[in-house]
């Protein structure tokens, strides 16, 4: 397993899928910590070839640690958790006790917008907006709604825009990479969000969920594991 402080490769081939997870954190004291727990948690052990890579990402607000897991497949996944999961964490819940999980979301990459322009160019900042989203269809109107957008706007910073539906049809995450927070700030700070939060606004059965405190989740890269290479 190699350690990186590389970004996922979020378009690899064989992610069959995707479990994002958030941990909150009970002090923003600890945050460093327990990110750096479950990297040497996952270090430490044998990982079955169906766990592809984990990406570890701390909150700027101090609140939290995401975890951006890709595997093969949902069933290898739970296969691993019924027979390992409790034994991986109890370390981390001894060390550093008081996290709360809310739960583990599975999602499937949909499509993505990456500009020409920024192939190639590492990102800096993750920000992951999410919406409730009332089935499948409501899930692909706002995923056709999102990239028509970022498709008609030159965006600086973006260095790609990648959306997830849910298995169970109930969400999209936007896995959103950023060259830096100045050129988030930025974009955030300018039309293209309002005419695209318009847009939104008229789909049925799509409600922007609630994130930091301005409604958006921003997160930095605290490290990579890659256990399986991309392939090529």
């Amino acid at each position: 397993m190699t350690r990186t402080s590389v970004f996922p490769e979020v378009r690899r081939a064989d992610a069959g899928t995707v479990l994002i997870s958030r941990w909150i954190v009970p002090d923003p004291a600890v945050q460093v910590a327990v990110a750096d727990a479950v990297l040497d948690v996952w270090e430490a052990q044998e990982r079955p070839a169906a766990m592809l890579s984990l990406s570890v990402f701390r909150s700027l607000d101090g609140t939290e640690v995401l975890h951006h897991a890709q595997w093969t497949g949902d069933e290898a996944h739970r296969e691993w958790a019924r027979a390992h999961r409790s034994a991986a964490l109890a370390p981390v819940d001894a060390a550093l006790p008081g996290i709360r999980r809310p739960g583990l979301v599975r999602y499937r990459l949909d499509r993505s917008h990456v500009p020409d322009r920024a192939a190639g160019r590492p990102p800096g900042l993750l920000v992951t907006p999410v919406f409730r989203t009332s089935g499948p269809a409501a899930q692909r109107a706002l995923t056709d709604t999102v990239l028509d957008a970022l498709d008609a706007a030159r965006v600086p910073g973006l260095i790609g825009a990648h959306l997830h539906r849910s298995l169970d049809g109930s969400s999209v995450r936007n896995h959103a990479e950023w060259a830096d927070l100045a050129a988030w700030q930025a974009f955030a700070d300018g039309p293209v969000p309002r005419r695209i939060a318009a847009r939104i606004g008229a789909l049925d059965g799509v409600t922007p969920e609630s994130g930091g405190p301005d409604g958006v989740h921003r997160y930095r890269l605290h490290g990579s594991l890659v256990n399986v290479a991309p392939p090529t």
